[in-house]
């Protein structure tokens, strides 16, 4: 019962009683800069002047923009078949822990529009070490598992130097997740959330995904560029061949760019 009156489930109910409003996640959602942003509007009440008109269109417009966010969270994929929507339907904590979330979302611009609306821009980080959306969401492994061992079968050269990683995924439509996996042609798993630091990940999140390699920076200034074969599990997660999963394995021992999740998807 207690679920029944909280923040949250007032968002839903105000989300079915708009039904104007459609679910759009893409555009909200910048998974380069790991960021959700949208622009509530709202506009005072007839017979409303001055300040309390302001502030009833500000409060309006702030409802909107709660709204909205809620739609687009809902939508995130947090892994290949598992949505932000549906870890809140099996997880009373999940679901608590996205309302505080959602209510902790920043005000980011504001004013009045040409035609007397209030506009109110709200910015929620996809991963942030205090309000973000991964702090709700991503499990928390009880150990640091080791990046597999480099196969015998394959040979490849090593450079050394190189300051992170991009998987051009080009071509194959990838679905950008909070928890993606890189899996060689074999379909073993080579980089995963279990890899890594759980602090890291829900601070700057496993990869950050560019559509240009222009965008790239968070690989760094010399970056390992390999290029997808295949992505698997809902286009979710890319597949590299044998030889470059050995490469990738060998080159991290000495730079530790997966460690680091120096990693980006071109999509």
């Amino acid at each position: 019962m207690k679920a029944k009156f909280s923040f949250l489930g007032i968002l839903i109910a105000a989300l079915l009683l708009c039904s104007g409003i459609r679910a759009e996640a893409a555009p909200g959602t910048d998974w380069n800069s790991n960021t959700i942003t949208v622009t509530g509007t709202g506009i005072a009440p007839a017979g409303s002047y001055g300040a309390q008109a302001r502030i009833l269109a500000k409060r309006a417009a702030v409802a909107d923009a709660y709204r909205q966010l809620l739609e687009i969270v809902k939508g995130v994929q947090i892994d290949a078949t598992t949505t932000v929507e549906m870890a809140m339907t099996t997880s009373d904590t999940v679901n608590l822990h996205v309302e505080g979330v959602i209510r902790g979302a920043k005000i980011v611009d504001e004013n009045f529009t040409y035609d007397g609306a209030y506009e109110v821009t709200m910015q929620l980080p996809i991963f942030g070490a205090s309000g973000g959306l991964a702090e709700a969401v991503l499990e928390r492994p009880t150990r640091v598992e080791p990046f597999p061992e480099v196969s015998t079968t394959v040979t490849v050269t090593i450079r050394g130097g190189y300051t992170g990683l991009i998987i051009d995924c080009r071509g194959f439509r990838v679905q950008p997740v909070m928890s993606p996996v890189i899996k060689n042609a074999r379909g073993q798993k080579i980089y995963g959330h279990k890899n890594l630091d759980p602090d890291k990940v829900i601070e700057y999140g496993m990869a950050s995904y560019a559509d240009s390699m222009s965008q790239a920076q968070r690989a760094g200034s010399n970056p390992l560029v390999i290029k997808a074969v295949d992505v698997e599990d809902f286009n979710a997660n890319p597949v590299v061949s044998m030889e470059d999963a050995n490469l990738i394995l060998s080159e991290n021992k000495s730079s530790h760019f997966l460690e680091d999740t120096a990693v980006v998807f071109l999509y």
